[in-house]
């Protein structure tokens, strides 16, 4: 849930100069200042940082973690509970005390990010209390700002079309243009890491954790999005992490609750999957996430992947010749805890080749755990060392050690700025594919289609976006000068649904259908055909997965807009209404309903005026 509420965040003061100074005199006497995207860091002295630290410090180094509140010192008494009862300490500060992670996660659901002002007074407070310890260090802070229907820092931020939205675009310079855009705005609230974009290919219409997150099914197209994208977040100061690796776009189970298998051959693999994690290495990524799922044709053992020693630093690290930070999917998914225990998760996982354990499901177990490890033999401080000094090194790219906090008066100027905006919406207004126009009944014309009815599913708003789809649609037709009015039937309506749609549309002049991943026996289907048969215009519009269409043979017109944000939906509207010209191109291809080994419309395929 997006808590978007505002209020007193406990460390409003931005520090002084004085704190500032104070704060990093230890880092900046062991490490020179330099340019916020050196190339080339001191390795010399960041050794040095190295060499001073206890082993705790080393092992809390290569934890990034989540933590409940709005701010690192004073957060909301239920959020001190949350921390109590899943971490042990009260606070972001009290973390930072205890286990010394290196680095922090940021999720709306733990009400780190109520609107960009708290968001910047939280990291600036994380920053000064891990910097005030013994020996403190910067703590590089990231989050999942996918954009689409994953983001977790919503409006007032700028917030983009999703992959497969980008992809149906087609254009570089728009992915570019999202990571260049996507990144000043997550830098000036203090984020460093944005684990996107999502570099899997996604071949499998039946995937239930990646498929509009994926730019698409087309390997050398996803290959030239996720670089042009990487070179935008990286041009703006953030790292950019390029996941799952080796390739979660080919699954049917989602490794949050289950333990998928790709059963790719090495060659398929090689064709299909590593391409963009390729394209993303030569683009110069910062960061790399691993996948919790097993690739038999890559390791027979039976691991996850990020648990697999051949995979990461077999193909990874020596094949594909990639050096950066290494970070693990959340150790609390399913996938990665089903065939070892919570305590050897991270273990493994550092001796598989990982530099990151991201948000395990118990701190205090895993942290213990790799410091057990060490002290008895089975992992040797030499091999924290490696990873620590990766850590370290993207910490200093990144200007960490030169600026660790940020100033409100940015917030003001980069995040959510008209300009941002603009962009946005014009990116997605060349993302919209036209599938189905029978009769040429779109663009709609207001002369002879004045009053419009919208009908349809309204899942919970992704991104912090407005919501719900059905009133965001008829918001945006009601400004471009219809008679628009909003009737949410869910993504599973019933008889009686059905039928006070059913007499709603019989008193409008056109419908518009709001369709969520509409299967063979879906009642949204029964939806879409009884509306069709009162003989008014029917146009559907796919708000997730554009498959719909092949499960609508009756709707004259058919839409894809691949999310429900708001910008997506404005988008979709304007196309509507003839405002703009339909663009997108399918980046997956659509299979037949009655014949799944047909393809009824091919990569590439789209419609316009």
């Amino acid at each position: 849930m997006h808590d978007t509420g505002t209020g007193s965040t406990g460390n409003t003061a931005h520090p002084s100069r004085r704190t500032v100074l104070a704060a990093t005199a230890g880092v900046t006497a062991a490490l020179a200042a330099g340019p916020a995207h050196a190339a080339a860091p001191d390795d010399s002295r960041l050794r040095a940082l190295v060499s001073r630290m206890t082993l705790e410090e080393k092992v809390g180094q290569l934890f990034v973690m989540r933590v409940y509140g709005h701010s690192a010192t004073a957060p909301d008494q239920a959020d001190i509970d949350a921390n109590l009862k899943e971490i042990g300490v009260r606070t972001a500060a009290e973390l930072l005390a205890k286990y010394r992670v290196g680095g922090i996660i940021y999720f709306a659901w733990a009400h780190n990010t109520r609107e960009p002002h708290q968001i910047a007074d939280l990291s600036n407070g994380i920053q000064k209390a891990s910097l005030e310890l013994p020996r403190g260090l910067p703590v590089l802070i990231s989050t999942d700002q996918e954009h689409g229907i994953v983001a977790r820092v919503g409006k007032p931020a700028t917030l983009f079309p999703g992959a497969m939205a980008v992809g149906a675009g087609g254009s570089r310079s728009d992915a570019r243009a999202l990571g260049r855009i996507a990144g000043a705005e997550l830098r000036a609230m203090g984020i460093r890491q944005d684990y996107s974009p999502v570099a899997d290919v996604n071949v499998n219409p039946a995937n239930p954790v990646i498929g509009v997150r994926s730019f698409g099914a087309d390997p050398r197209a996803v290959s030239a999005l996720v670089a042009a994208e990487v070179a935008g977040y990286q041009g703006s100061g953030v790292a950019a992490t390029a996941k799952h690796f080796p390739g979660h776009g080919d699954t049917n189970v989602d490794s949050h609750t289950g333990f998928p298998t790709i059963t790719h051959s090495r060659e398929l693999w090689e064709k299909l999957d590593a391409p963009p994690f390729r394209a993303a290495i030569a683009a110069g990524i910062d960061s790399i996430m691993t996948a919790h799922l097993m690739v038999p044709a890559l390791d027979d053992s039976g691991d996850p992947a990020t648990l697999s020693r051949p995979i990461l630093t077999g193909i990874l690290r020596e094949r594909l010749g990639y050096d950066g930070v290494v970070v693990t999917d959340s150790l609390g998914m399913e996938g990665v805890r089903s065939k070892y225990g919570d305590a050897r998760v991270p273990v493994l996982a550092l001796k598989a080749g990982v530099d990151q354990l991201l948000n395990p499901p118990d701190l205090d177990l895993a942290w213990n755990a790799v410091l057990t490890a060490v002290r008895e033999g089975e992992l040797t401080e030499a091999r924290l060392d490696v990873s620590i000094l990766r850590v370290l090194r993207l910490k200093s790219k990144l200007g960490l050690f030169r600026s660790p906090y940020i100033g409100q008066g940015g917030v003001d100027r980069v995040v959510g700025t008209r300009a941002h905006l603009a962009a946005a919406d014009r990116i997605a207004e060349r993302t919209t594919t036209l599938l189905v126009n029978e009769g040429r009944l779109l663009p709609l014309s207001r002369r002879r289609y004045p009053r419009v009815l919208v009908v349809g599913a309204d899942p919970a708003s992704p991104s912090g976006t407005t919501g719900p789809p059905t009133g965001v649609l008829a918001g945006a037709l009601g400004e471009l000068g219809f008679t628009a009015t909003a009737l949410s039937t869910g993504t599973a309506p019933s008889a009686a649904t059905i039928a006070k749609a059913v007499e709603a549309a019989r008193g409008v002049d056109a419908v518009v259908a709001a369709t969520y991943n509409v299967t063979a026996g879906s009642a949204q289907k029964a939806l879409v055909e009884q509306l069709v048969a009162t003989g008014r215009p029917v146009a559907a519009v796919a708000i997730r997965n554009p498959y719909d269409v092949a499960q609508l043979p009756s709707a004259p017109a058919c839409l894809a807009a691949y999310s429900w944000t708001d910008v997506e939906l404005r988008s979709a509207a304007r196309v509507i209404a003839g405002r703009v010209k339909p663009r997108g191109k399918l980046p997956v291809p659509v299979q037949r309903a009655d014949d799944p080994e047909q393809v009824l419309y091919p990569v590439g395929y789209g419609l316009s005026y």
